[in-house]
C-alpha cells in the first residue's frame, strides 16, 4: 500500500480494497522500521492517528467521505496542533503543546485525513539542508550521506521514503520546492495568500507560505484543494474562490508559451542540473508547448534581498519567544534581563541567532533606509520583472536547484554558499508567486528538480503542466533504494 499515491489510496478506500485503519497502521509500521535512518520525524501521534483512523472508516461506511477521507498525511512541526508538541525543531519550543489547532490542521481533519505525525525541519525553518533542528539533521533517502533540503526536509524525505502519502511544508524562500527537488518528489509553493498562515509559526510573515509535497502533481492538486482558501482570522488571506485543481490536470499543453530566463542558465549552475532540466524542457516541446527566451535581469538581487527582508522580519516575529509565557525558561534567572538573555541565549541554535541579530541591524536607527528600505525598493523591481515576463509567456521553467543534494556538514560552517542553494527559488517568494518543483532525473543517485513557476493565483495551471509532464515521465515514480 505504500507505493500507492494519494489518489490511489483514496480510491482504494472507496472501493474497500483497505480500511482507513489498515493503512495507518501500514505506515505507522513503515516509520517504526525506517526512520531510525532518516530522522524525518519529530512525533509520532499514534494513536490519534488510529482513531482518527477508526472515525474515517465510519464516514466512509456511511458515505460522507471526501476525496482525502482516510488518507495518512504529515505535517511538518510548525503547524499547530491540539495537544501535540509543535516545537518548529527548536529547543524553545521543544516544551511546548499547542492548544489549538492551525488552519491548515483543522481543513485536513475537517477533510477526514489523518495525522501520522509532525515532520522535522530547520529550526523555525531557518535553513536550506534540514542540519539547523534541535533533533538531528534529517537524511536524503536517495543517499544517507546527503541533506534532503530544508526547511521542510523532514517532509520531503518522509514522503520519498514511503513513511507518509503526502505532507505539509511551508515555503519561505523556498522550503518546500527545494528539499522536494533534492528528494525527487513534487512540493508545491503556492500564490502568497492562497493559504491561511493561522496557526503556523511565523518566521518572515511577508514571505510565508504553506503548501502541499506529495509524490505527484495530482496529488499535491488534492491536497491543495483542501488546504486553500479565505480564512478570517489571517488578514493576509486572500478572498478569492478556490478553483478545483483536479478537473484541469488533463488540459492539452498544446500553444503553451514557457519563458526560460537567461539568468537561470548561466554561472553557478552543475552542469548535469542543466541537462536534466533541458531534456525537460524538450519533453515539453514534444506536448506542443513553445518555448521564449526571456530575462529576469534583477535575479542575481534576489540572495541579497531576501537576507535583509527574512532577518529583519524572523527578528520581529521571534521576539514574542522571551521565555516568559511559553517554551524554554532558563533556570534560576536572577532577574527579568536575565531571563531573557539566557532564555534566548540557551533557547536559540546559531542560524536563527545569526538572522536575529542580522535583521535587529537591518531595523536599526540609522541603519533601516541603507538596508530594509532600499531591500524592499528591491523587490518590487524582481516583482515588475516577473510581470512583464508573464506578459510574454504563461509559465517560466528553470532548475530549482543550482545543484543536486550536497553532503552533510559540506556548507554548514558557510552560511553563503547554504544561501546560495535558494537562489532559484527566492525570487518567487520575494514577488508572491506561485511556483512547483517536478523530479525530471538524477546525478548520479541524486534527484533533480524542474521549477516551474506561474503568475498570481494559477496554481491549477501550474498543476496541468506538471501533471502532463509526469504523464509522460516517470521520473516520480522512482524509488530510493531501502525503502
Amino acid at each position: 500500500m505504500h507505493n500507492k499515491t494519494i489518489a490511489e489510496l483514496a480510491a482504494g478506500l472507496r472501493a474497500g480494497e483497505f480500511t482507513s485503519e489498515e493503512l495507518t497502521r501500514a505506515f505507522i509500521e513503515r516509520i517504526k522500521a525506517h526512520d531510525d535512518r532518516l530522522n524525518s520525524y519529530i512525533t509520532v501521534t499514534e494513536e490519534q492517528a488510529l482513531a482518527q483512523a477508526r472515525e474515517a472508516d465510519q464516514r466512509i461506511a456511511a458515505g460522507t467521505a471526501g476525496p482525502l477521507t482516510g488518507v495518512p498525511l504529515a505535517h511538518k512541526d510548525i503547524f499547530c496542533t491540539d495537544g501535540v508538541r509543535t516545537s518548529c525543531a527548536s529547543k524553545m519550543l521543544d516544551p511546548f503543546i499547542a492548544p489549538y489547532d492551525a488552519t491548515v490542521v483543522r481543513k485536513f481533519r475537517e477533510a477526514g485525513a489523518v495525522m501520522l505525525g509532525k515532520t522535522n525541519m530547520d529550526e523555525f525553518a531557518m535553513g536550506s539542508s534540514n542540519e539547523t533542528s534541535f533533533y538531528g539533521p534529517v537524511k536524503n533517502p536517495w543517499d544517507l550521506g546527503a541533506v534532503p533540503g530544508g526547511s521542510s526536509g523532514g517532509s520531503a524525505a518522509a514522503v520519498a521514503a514511503r513513511l507518509a502519502p503526502g505532507a505539509t511544508g511551508t515555503d519561505t524562500g523556498g522550503s518546500i520546492r527545494q528539499p522536494a527537488a533534492l528528494c525527487g518528489i513534487t512540493g508545491l509553493k503556492p500564490t502568497y495568500g492562497r493559504v491561511s498562515r493561522y496557526g503556523m509559526i511565523a518566521f518572515a510573515s511577508s514571505l510565508d507560505q504553506a503548501g502541499p509535497m506529495a509524490r505527484t502533481a495530482e496529488d499535491c492538486a488534492l491536497m491543495l484543494g483542501a488546504m486553500a482558501g479565505f480564512d478570517e482570522r489571517d488578514s493576509t488571506c486572500a478572498e478569492q474562490l478556490v478553483d478545483d485543481y483536479i478537473c484541469g490536470l488533463n488540459n492539452d499543453l498544446k500553444g503553451l508559451r514557457i519563458g526560460l530566463p537567461k539568468e537561470y542558465f548561466g554561472e553557478g549552475l552543475d552542469a548535469e542540473v542543466a541537462g536534466a532540466v533541458e531534456a525537460a524542457v524538450d519533453e515539453y516541446k514534444k506536448l506542443g508547448a513553445e518555448v521564449v527566451e526571456i530575462s529576469l535581469p534583477n535575479t542575481n538581487l534576489a540572495v541579497p534581498t531576501y537576507y535583509v527582508v527574512a532577518p529583519a522580519e524572523c527578528s520581529s516575529n521571534l521576539s514574542r519567544m522571551d521565555g516568559v509565557r511559553f517554551g524554554y525558561r532558563c533556570e534560576e534567572p536572577k532577574d527579568l534581563e536575565d531571563l531573557y538573555k539566557r532564555s534566548r541565549g540557551e533557547g536559540f541554535g546559531p542560524e536563527v541567532k545569526r538572522r536575529i541579530m542580522v535583521g535587529a541591524y537591518a531595523l536599526s536607527s540609522g541603519y533601516y533606509d541603507a538596508y530594509y528600505l532600499k531591500a524592499q525598493k528591491l523587490r518590487h523591481l524582481i516583482s515588475d520583472d516577473f510581470k512583464k515576463a508573464f506578459e510574454q509567456v504563461d509559465v517560466i521553467m528553470g532548475p530549482t536547484a543550482p545543484t543536486p543534494a550536497f553532503n552533510l556538514g559540506e556548507k554548514k560552517d558557510d552560511p553563503v554558499a547554504m544561501y546560495l542553494a535558494d537562489i532559484y527559488t527566492i525570487a518567487v517568494n520575494l514577488a508572491g508567486l506561485p511556483g512547483i518543483s517536478v523530479p525530471c532525473g538524477f546525478v548520479g543517485k541524486r534527484p533533480v528538480g524542474l521549477q516551474i513557476i506561474g503568475n498570481y493565483f494559477d496554481e491549477a495551471r501550474l498543476l496541468n503542466v506538471a501533471h502532463k509532464y509526469q504523464q509522460a515521465t516517470d521520473w516520480h515514480l522512482r524509488t530510493p533504494e531501502g525503502f
